[in-house]
């Protein structure tokens, strides 16, 4: 897609140009690399935060709003760098004292928070191997099956919860012999961080930070358990700081010494916000703001708020997030302004983004700027990191970019697909105590297979980088045999069906045909239905004018589908926002969980003679 000279310029992506080597094998494979080279990493994350510290003492390092006691959220509380490095040593001496180490690791079932983040940074000095586990282990379901999953796997010594209280029924449900319950407010046995955080520290702690290299076991963050039970992903120090070493590679420190605030509502448990933005948080010597509001109704107001106070200068999160945002950002100039003010880029993650959010978010930063606001995106996985990133302003959504300096990327022929494969000091060396499931991850040149799929944007042109062409593993065959590459289908039926729909669900395994559920942005499908923003979502749906436009933009994309690989027979828009497994704590859809959990929908949508409900075109 060409350039238009005659729009507003890009603001300065703050990232440096792509300089990459392209090597075409005989077997159809491909080796790229970037060329610059990786500065020498730390040692660890402690022994970084250790002189951070003492160099921005006083700077903020992580805040998050105080819990009010009839709900809701206060003024900020913050944690200097210098205070969280005294509390964080105090903290390890007592894990110590306690029995953590290097084959006694600490778990955190609760969400982010200041302690969250000292229990982080001391269970590392220590040597402890920390487990963020996403909190709704422990609070939505009720089963506990993946809780006792992940707790089997890591056996820790301590656990750590911010409420003991609104925890008890997940910690009963754990075999808690020989075990420490530590809690921001504890209640029963536990024991109170507060108590711990005035251990004296001895020389234990020094000479535990003296014994971490880059081999270390750091951390265990666990997949999302989408095809079966999360599998835990071993993080090494060496990762850890890889990460660090890549980013200061490739982008371009401001030229202002002025501390930097991010602001993210991302869980903790998902390697984005616990490595990528913890680690460069603390070697930028910037502060970490959570976030309590979430991209769902309800909860975004708290986000709203935050946003109209914070001004980052990078920003990035997921494509939910952004729907949200863009539509309160166009009712509110003052927010959107403030947002645009100071920021010198985006990015989105974990999911594509439409077209039409991305042109959205260009016309408000052009309102508010006079200027387009780079957007790029970053790929990559728990296993891996950052595989590539996007390092010069999209002009359209579908690219993911190049590697990252320090990774090699292999696209190997799997069927008619390149498989996007990675080596590099950022890859896991596995998965924590499943020597089968680690050695099927990894080729025979040692390289991680991540199961996605890339094609060059130009194939004459490597240096024009890559674009995302689906996961092998989410394709299947329709009973005629015919391929479905799911990924592709879905982020053109989202452009397709612009500006009304959220995300979708693609079904047809071993059926004659494809058919699709379908999540309305409520904003934007109520606007054109006539009705207020807070009708019911199911009289949005039935709407006639949403129904209407659906089918003329099914029709419309049938037309141009060129075979059954990519025609939609029916569609249904969901009325039910995704629940449990249906949706990722990081806000993208789990097509496998959705297509078990509304197997009932799936069932309507092949119906002989469907209600109507469904849509055909």
């Amino acid at each position: 897609m060409a350039l238009d000279e005659a729009r507003p310029a890009y603001r300065q992506l703050p990232i440096r140009k792509p300089r990459i080597t392209c090597e075409a094998r005989p077997d159809g494979s491909f080796i790229i690399e970037q060329a610059y080279e990786m500065p020498a990493a730390w040692r660890s994350v402690p022994h970084l935060f250790q002189v951070r510290a003492v160099e921005f003492a006083d700077r903020p390092f992580v805040a998050k709003r105080e819990a009010l006691p009839g709900g809701g959220w206060g003024d900020w509380q913050t944690l200097t760098y210098g205070d969280a490095l005294d509390k964080a040593r105090r903290l390890a001496q007592a894990f110590i004292d306690l029995g953590a180490g290097p084959d006694a690791g600490v778990m955190v079932l609760s969400g982010p928070g200041l302690d969250h983040a000292l229990v982080m940074m001391a269970a590392q000095m220590a040597r402890a191997p920390y487990a963020p586990i996403s909190p709704g282990y422990s609070l939505l379901d009720k089963s506990f099956t993946k809780l006792r999953h992940v707790f089997d796997l890591c056996a820790p010594k301590i656990i750590f919860v911010e409420d003991a209280e609104k925890f008890e029924p997940a910690l009963a449900a754990l075999p808690l012999d020989g075990k420490v319950v530590v809690a921001g407010k504890a209640s029963g046995p536990a024991l109170a961080i507060a108590d711990l955080l005035k251990t004296e520290v001895t020389a234990a702690v020094d000479a535990s930070i003296d014994q971490i290299t880059p081999d270390t076991f750091a951390k265990v963050i666990f997949t999302s358990g989408s095809t079966g039970a999360p599998k835990g992903v071993i993080q090494t120090q060496r990762m850890l700081t890889a990460i660090i070493a890549q980013h200061d590679a490739l982008y371009i420190a401001p030229e202002t010494n002025e501390p930097e605030a991010h602001l993210t509502w991302m869980p903790w448990s998902h390697v984005g916000s616990n490595n990528i933005v913890f680690g460069d948080v603390i070697n930028d010597g910037a502060c970490l703001y959570i976030d309590e509001g979430k991209p769902i109704p309800g909860q975004f107001e708290e986000t709203l708020r935050n946003l109209r106070e914070i001004q980052p200068r990078e920003f990035g999160s997921t494509p939910i997030f952004y729907s949200y945002m863009v539509a309160a950002m166009e009712a509110d100039a003052g927010l959107r302004d403030h947002f645009f003010g100071r920021l010198r880029y985006l990015n989105y993650s974990t999911a594509g983004l439409s077209q039409d959010l991305f042109e959205r978010l260009q016309a408000l930063s052009v309102a508010s700027t006079g200027q387009r606001i780079p957007i790029i995106t970053k790929y990559g996985s728990t296993e891996t990191q950052g595989v590539t990133i996007v390092s010069e302003p999209l002009d359209y959504t579908g690219p993911i970019g190049l590697p990252f300096p320090g990774i090699t990327v292999k696209l190997a022929p799997v069927g008619d697909k390149l498989e996007v494969r990675a080596k590099g000091d950022t890859i896991t060396p596995g998965y924590h105590k499943n020597p089968e499931a680690t050695a099927k991850s990894f080729d025979e040149e040692g390289f991680y297979r991540t199961g996605d799929a890339a094609r060059f944007v130009d194939p004459a042109d490597p240096a024009k980088g890559l674009y995302f062409d689906g996961r092998v593993t989410e394709n299947f065959k329709l009973a005629t045999g015919t391929w479905v590459s799911v990924g592709p289908l879905r982020l053109e039926l989202i452009e397709n069906l612009s500006p009304i729909v959220e995300d979708a669900v693609i079904a047809g395994e071993n059926r004659d045909e494809i058919c699709v559920m379908a999540w309305p942005r409520r904003a934007e499908a109520a606007e054109m239905a006539g009705l207020p923003r807070e009708a019911p979502l199911a009289e949005i749906c039935a709407a006639p004018a949403v129904v209407a436009h659906v089918r003329e933009k099914l029709a419309a994309h049938n037309a141009a589908a060129g075979g059954s690989s990519k025609r939609v027979a029916r569609l249904i828009l969901l009325d039910k926002p995704p629940v449990g497994e249906e949706i990722a704590d990081k806000g993208y859809i789990n097509q496998r969980g959705v297509l078990r959990g509304r197997a009932d929908v799936v069932e309507r949508l092949y119906a002989a003679d469907p209600d109507p409900a469904v849509i055909r075109p």
